[in-house]
């Protein structure tokens, strides 16, 4: 059976991708969660990643002797493994501009992310709105996701990014999880897409195992001193 090395359900925007993927996709795999406890060399996380991929980072996936890291490379491997699950779109022109939002998503949206961190559990629209005032690169970030979904929603007839659920879909879950958490402001055709992915089983086991945890971080933390 598959294996996938995950970290904090709460804060681990990477390992949600693939996890979410495999779930959605009813693709039977083991989790085995490392919990972070630092990001030391000398930390429990890092002795324990460390073990599995030589680049010391969640997410993972293990196939028997192969070890596939990177969020995009796992994606890639599961649609070759599983073709007629369809995790990327049938269409050649559909699939490639998945594949350049994925890709775009992979490596952008920094404003975003450095300043919005996932955070599920946590409610935190009273830090969003001053982000939002005082963070034009998040600002940007946020115009560039509507546009992109707005476009890619009318093209394709929803109700996901590509009509059915997708690769997409699962890499721009965390990004769904941020906007929500920090209740950052976007029109009603981009809340109502964060509400259908919330609400895809996957996502929604994802979130729910990610309130249980009750595992407060404080590195993880930057706008809480405690839960």
């Amino acid at each position: 059976m598959l294996k996938l090395y995950i970290g904090n359900k709460n804060y681990s925007s990477w390992s949600m991708r693939p996890w979410v993927l495999l779930k959605q996709a009813g693709i039977p795999f083991e989790e085995i969660k490392v919990r972070f406890d630092s990001f030391d060399a000398d930390s429990s996380f890092k002795h324990t990643i460390n073990a599995v991929t030589p680049t010391g980072k969640v997410p993972v996936l293990v196939d028997g002797d192969l070890v596939v890291w990177d969020t995009l490379a796992i994606a890639e491997y599961l649609a070759e493994q599983f073709p007629d699950q369809t995790l990327w779109p049938r269409d050649k022109a559909a699939r490639a501009r998945a594949r350049s939002v994925c890709a775009e998503m992979h490596a952008g949206f920094t404003g975003l992310r450095g300043n919005c961190p996932m955070n599920i559990e946590a409610s935190l629209a009273d830090a969003g709105a001053l982000i939002w005032r005082d963070k034009p690169a998040v600002r940007a970030d946020v115009d560039r996701l509507v546009t992109m979904w707005q476009e890619l929603l009318a093209a394709h007839g929803g109700p996901l990014l590509f009509g059915d659920f997708s690769i997409a879909d699962a890499y721009f879950a965390p990004v769904c999880m941020r906007l929500k958490s920090y209740a950052l402001p976007v029109p009603p055709p981009s809340a109502a897409y964060v509400a259908r992915v919330c609400a895809l089983p996957g996502v929604k086991a994802w979130m729910d195992e990610a309130v249980a945890e009750q595992d407060f971080r404080e590195f993880e933390e930057p706008y809480r001193l405690k839960r």
